[in-house]
């Protein structure tokens, strides 16, 4: 039988835990590719006490004897990987970048700020980070890749003539370019760092793949900021679905293996758009205190609320998730009633799917009791019977199999079921 690819997937507005399980897991793996978004993504992982905040970098660059990909859908700040990479020694031979992952430049930033600026009220709640305007370069094509730092002279002609042909957007949107002399140095500077890393990967992950290795594919952000199917205008500029790391590693479907969608055993939002499960009271914040709910990339408080099973059922669906990895179920300890989602109140109706104007729904809750703690517990027997009854609930209403539960941020304070 052919090897196939192993996928983590995060299945609601994205910070789920997705950073400790690819962690976890990618212990046993030999690749571990990262398919899309960029340094607006925010993994963190805790090992022996130690925090590591990664962006760009795989997951799986905290195992030694693990190859880390970062595929063609990744629209990729240079400035900012090769900050992340002095965290870590001897990347060359483990890291590679696939020369067809797009640029994200200092002036896609600036577009980016500039444009949530205007919209005032309005604005998206993006990280500021220049993905946004990175993909529009890309679908308008007028973008420029990775593999193009190996030429600086002839990339800088290629920006300059894009800032040329936009000139009078920047100007409208009060943005400077750099001169030539500066934006060359800049790119010389890129490549100095970053050639050794520039390769194909589509046919290193391929090539992967028919040697037999271990491959593990990780996303970024979650399936409800997904560009098409996640609540659109205020999503992310990429698909974060499963289908999305098959276009943005050169994999095709029948190359996916096992996919296992990360939740969180609340809900967390970061930015603005419709979050129905939301708790504006004292539960959503002792969520937040206790999760620790700060966004790793922006340092903004995350918005809080509980389960909601009906847009994880669906995200499910999408993503074709074989089974669940349950996080931070200890952030609920000590919680005297537990609340779930279990429907919708949508124009009158009572309804079991995802509208498309979701913030145009009301949540209807189930309450369940809630348990003392359940921290460090690594086996499921030990559970609190009430924790127990809380994740059966969320199997029954999912129709998914809870296959991994996380009890504390440590990577060994899980249970593998």
């Amino acid at each position: 039988m052919k090897n196939k690819a192993d996928l983590i997937v995060g299945i609601q507005w994205g910070d789920e835990g997705k950073g400790k399980i690819v962690d976890m897991l990618a212990q046993n793996y030999d690749v571990v590719c990262r398919s899309q978004g960029g340094h607006n993504a925010g993994h963190t992982i805790w090992v022996d006490g130690v925090r590591y905040a990664l962006h760009l970098m795989p997951s799986g660059v905290l195992n030694k004897d693990a190859i880390n990909i970062i595929g063609n859908g990744v629209v990729l700040s240079p400035k900012s990987l090769i900050e992340e990479m002095q965290q870590f020694a001897d990347l060359e031979g483990r890291l590679f970048i696939s020369d067809k992952a797009h640029l994200n430049l200092p002036y896609h930033s600036l577009i980016d700020q500039a444009r949530e600026k205007l919209k005032g009220e309005n604005a998206i709640g993006t990280t500021g980070k220049g993905i946004g305007p990175a993909y529009a370069s890309k679908i308008n094509r007028i973008g420029n890749r990775a593999g193009e730092l190996l030429e600086p002279q002839k990339l800088c002609d290629s920006l300059m003539q894009t800032f040329t042909f936009e000139q009078t957007l920047y100007q409208a949107l009060g943005i400077k370019t750099p001169s030539r002399e500066e934006l060359l140095q800049e790119l010389e500077g890129y490549k100095n760092k970053l050639a050794p890393f520039i390769t194909n990967t589509t046919t290193l992950v391929w090539q992967s793949l028919d040697a037999g290795k271990k491959i593990l594919l990780e996303g970024a952000q979650g399936t409800m900021l997904d560009i098409d199917h996640g609540t659109y205008p205020y999503v992310t500029s990429s698909n974060t679905v499963s289908a999305g790391a098959c276009c943005g590693l050169g994999l095709n479907p029948k190359d996916i293996g096992d996919v296992t969608g990360i939740v969180k055993a609340y809900c967390t939002r970061v930015g603005n758009g419709a979050f129905p499960s939301e708790d504006f009271g004292k539960d959503g914040k002792m969520m937040a205190e206790i999760g620790k709910e700060v966004g790793t990339t922006t340092g903004r408080i995350r918005r809080c609320g509980w389960f909601d099973a009906v847009s994880v059922r669906y995200a499910s669906r999408l993503n074709g998730c074989d089974k669940f990895a349950l996080m931070k179920l200890d952030v609920l300890d000590g919680f005297e009633r537990i609340k779930i989602c279990s429907a919708y109140e949508y124009k009158g109706e009572i309804i079991d799917f995802v509208p498309s104007d979701l913030e145009n729904v009301k949540p209807i809750y189930e309450e369940m009791k809630g348990w003392d703690s359940v921290v460090g517990i690594s086996d499921f027997e030990s559970l609190p019977e009430a924790a127990k009854e809380y994740i059966w609930r969320i199997e029954e209403l999912t129709q998914t199999k809870v296959g991994i539960i996380s009890t504390s941020p440590e990577r060994n304070d899980t249970i593998i079921l």
